[in-house]
């Protein structure tokens, strides 16, 4: 996990302050003028349930850790592999995967409370409907045949949900199985 820029940031951290996710490199905090910037790699239950349970502790210690940061700062964007498909535009196959570790209803229940409590999804506010994917397995030539899912996000503060202009997938840059998103703000 990296955070490149072209600007200063006026303080960098890493972790959110607990050695069991920190130990893991998560979380890379990066404070510019103005603004925060989370690039994150949330946790993966897929194998087995003692990592589906690692996830699960994550999402509701990282809820409450990011809800008291925006306190301290307003205008937060927090980007990175969330490792969660939101909704069943977001996933190739809803229904065969209703029970597979990125789409579990307690994952995508966590998501609907995330963006029902001061943070949005800029792709969903400004495509509703669209079906795009940041993830495809290496098998089956899934990214060929647009057989993904869409666990990549940048979420924003509802400080800075007026200030984004567009976010969009890059699907031509094939480096590796995800694809980069691509959030361009009005600051």
């Amino acid at each position: 996990m990296l955070t490149l820029s072209v600007e200063d940031p006026v303080n960098t951290e890493i972790g959110m302050g607990v050695e069991e996710y920190d130990r893991e490199g998560r979380i890379i905090r990066t404070d510019f003028r103005g603004f925060s910037l989370l690039n994150c790699y949330f946790p993966s239950g897929t194998s087995g349930d003692e990592r589906q349970a690692v996830k699960m502790r994550f999402l509701e210690d990282f809820f409450s850790w990011a809800h008291e940061l925006k306190k301290e700062v307003p205008k937060l964007v927090i980007a990175g592999d969330y490792n969660i498909a939101n909704t069943p535009l977001d996933i190739h196959n809803p229904e065969r995967n209703k029970n597979t570790s990125g789409f579990k209803p307690e994952e995508r229940e966590w998501m609907d409370q995330w963006f029902d409590s001061g943070f949005a999804d800029p792709f969903r506010l400004l495509h509703p409907e669209k079906v795009e994917y940041s993830w495809w397995s290496y098998r089956a030539a899934s990214r060929k045949r647009n057989k993904g899912w869409r666990i990549d996000y940048i979420s924003v503060s509802d400080a800075l949900e007026g200030s984004v202009k567009d976010l969009r997938h890059a699907n031509e840059a094939v480096h590796s199985d995800h694809c980069p998103v691509v959030l361009e703000l009005d600051l």
